[in-house]
């Protein structure tokens, strides 16, 4: 069967490209079709036969600028011919699943989350009455367009209950959960004994909707030590609030970040995730994770075993749960949670549990 997989925008390297990645493998000859394609900043594409992107990528201004695109991407997926493709797999947070196919074509989407800046977190990205009245238009137009996508798919997998709930939410259709894959990034084994550290740490793309200026702010009243990867747009602004305890350290290969595991005290998760990708990756360092306790975070982590909740998305609720860890008395291995039972834990979400599971729903198509 001719497979073709198809993703929002190939112009950055994250959680969902980890995705398409494991896909690949799956799917070696299936060709990526996408809206814009910058190969300098998507270098992990070049593992694709080829990379097709639409009309638009022609303009060299708009391969990184997909913000300014939003009511552009329906026209952008549906002028893409799938009419020789047996299975199209479309894996989104935005405008991919509404591609359009015709029988025989099955069509799966892997749903990252009904569109954020639409349905769950439209009030984040559309702050003020003002901003609000301006947009209003074209938000109206891309929800009609969106619930329509939406209803294309033959089958809509959810990569968590979080999401599972919000396909059933904004979109009125049911789904089925296979949890993304977390590969290992662990670059040299693991000893059995924890590297301490005396730093906090936080992995996360620079943007509003992560909240990372919360854990800035807790950390700036505390005075403890955190450590920030990552880049993106909220950067400048995040730069200008931290003190000098707070070091950034940008965007990090996966053997770089691997070492950042490894020897900090905990990772701090200050947002509402989809999924939690940063968590997993955390734990499979055996390392504690203090989070919101909202999102998928709350699928992954094992309250009081592999990490802490904080109820709260405030500066004094996270601080409470950073001085709740701190006071937990060491384990048998010197540290606040036995690291053996947290990485046991990490090991639920492995690139081989997800391939089998997709596969498995491949085979059992109609």
């Amino acid at each position: 069967m001719k497979v073709a997989i198809v993703y929002d925008r190939v112009n950055k390297w994250g959680g969902a490209e980890r995705v398409l990645l494991a896909l690949h493998e799956i799917f070696p000859d299936a060709p990526l079709f996408t809206s814009v394609y910058s190969k300098e900043n998507a270098k992990w594409a070049k593992s694709f036969p080829k990379v097709i992107p639409s009309f638009i990528n022609k303009f060299k201004i708009v391969r990184n600028r997909h913000e300014l695109l939003p009511y552009l991407m329906p026209i952008l997926f549906e002028s893409h011919d799938f009419s020789t493709y047996g299975l199209v797999i479309s894996v989104t947070s935005e405008a991919a699943k509404g591609v359009i196919t015709k029988p025989p074509t099955y069509h799966i989407c892997y749903c990252l989350t009904p569109t954020r800046y639409l349905w769950s977190h439209h009030d984040v990205y559309f702050k003020g009455q003002s901003l609000k009245g301006v947009v209003r238009p074209i938000v109206s137009y891309l929800r009609r367009w969106d619930k329509v996508a939406a209803n294309r798919p033959d089958v809509m997998v959810a990569i968590s209950k979080t999401v599972q709930d919000r396909i059933k939410k904004y979109y009125d259709r049911e789904s089925k959960i296979i949890y993304p894959p977390v590969a290992p990034i662990i670059t040299t084994p693991i000893r059995s004994t924890v590297v301490k550290g005396d730093y906090f740490l936080v992995v996360s793309r620079l943007v509003p909707y992560k909240r990372v200026d919360l854990a800035i702010e807790a950390f700036n009243k505390i005075g403890r030590q955190l450590v920030v990867v990552g880049t993106g747009s909220e950067e400048r602004r995040l730069k200008k609030m931290a003190r000098p305890n707070i070091k950034f350290v940008g965007q990090l290969t996966d053997g770089e970040l691997a070492g950042y595991y490894k020897r900090c005290v905990a990772l701090v998760m200050p947002q509402e995730e989809d999924f939690g990708l940063v968590a997993v990756e955390a734990q499979s360092f055996g390392k504690c994770v203090i989070a919101f306790n909202k999102g998928g975070a709350r699928e992954i982590i094992l309250p009081g075993k592999t990490g802490i909740f904080f109820p709260k998305q405030s500066v004094g609720s996270l601080i409470n749960a950073i001085k709740k860890f701190e006071n937990l008395p060491a384990g048998r291995q010197g540290t606040k949670f036995e690291s053996n039972i947290i990485r046991k834990n990490a090991r639920r979400f492995s690139k081989e549990r997800f391939k089998k599971e997709f596969l498995d729903l491949v085979k059992n198509l109609p």
